[in-house]
């Protein structure tokens, strides 16, 4: 199997290293946008599989980024994951309605993540 490339849009670089680390230990590949602007220049020169979102980003925040993501069709079908330390099902509910396919709230568990992301992406490939 191919491995999957997943899109971390996140601004805390420690963040993004942890997700990394474990994502890579789990056999995907990884891109990274720090901000909101650059999210989708990432993601069209990336083509990943499913993107993990955070919603509090320089230059926008996560609704705009999935506002922008579905206005281009090579993108509008690819996953998106949120995970943000903004708790509560006001925040999941948004989220959900704006397009998300799942809320995670921070700190992520390394096992709710991989489960998630293989339940979203339809395989067991996480579960490995």
């Amino acid at each position: 199997m191919a491995r999957r490339k997943i899109l971390i849009v996140e601004d805390d670089k420690d963040v993004v290293n942890g997700l990394s680390i474990r994502l890579r230990a789990n056999d995907y590949e990884v891109a990274v946008a720090y901000d909101a602007s650059s999210a989708v220049t990432v993601a069209r020169k990336s083509d990943p599989d499913l993107i993990l979102l955070d919603l509090g980003l320089p230059g926008g925040d996560g609704y705009l980024v999935m506002q922008r993501l579905r206005s281009f069709p090579t993108l509008s079908g690819v996953p998106v994951v949120v995970i943000t330390a903004r708790a509560g099902t006001q925040h999941r509910d948004q989220a959900i309605q704006a397009g998300a396919s799942y809320f995670l709230e921070k700190p992520v568990d390394n096992d709710d993540l991989l489960a998630t992301l293989s339940t979203v992406l339809g395989d067991m490939h996480a579960a490995s």
